[in-house]
């Protein structure tokens, strides 16, 4: 996974929150669905697929998935 489309993908079919390429930019409270359990999740499957670990505080940081990507993919 190392494109926004592919990590969009992931949260989509891995998470069930009906998001697009769009939403990726939106911050967390504005995304149908949301809540602090998806970004446990998503940091999980993201280690998972990555083969590396996130620091938890920085994934905290970050106010959309744009800058969960950031950290984890690009």
């Amino acid at each position: 996974m190392t494109t926004v489309e592919e990590f969009v993908a992931l949260v989509r079919d891995e998470l069930g929150l009906p998001i697009s390429a769009d939403d990726i930019e939106s911050s967390f409270d504005e995304i149908p669905g949301w809540d602090s359990v998806h970004l446990l999740w998503l940091l999980s499957i993201l280690e998972q697929r990555t083969g590396r670990s996130v620091s938890l505080p920085d994934v905290l940081e970050a106010s959309s998935l744009r800058g969960i990507y950031a950290l984890t993919v690009a």
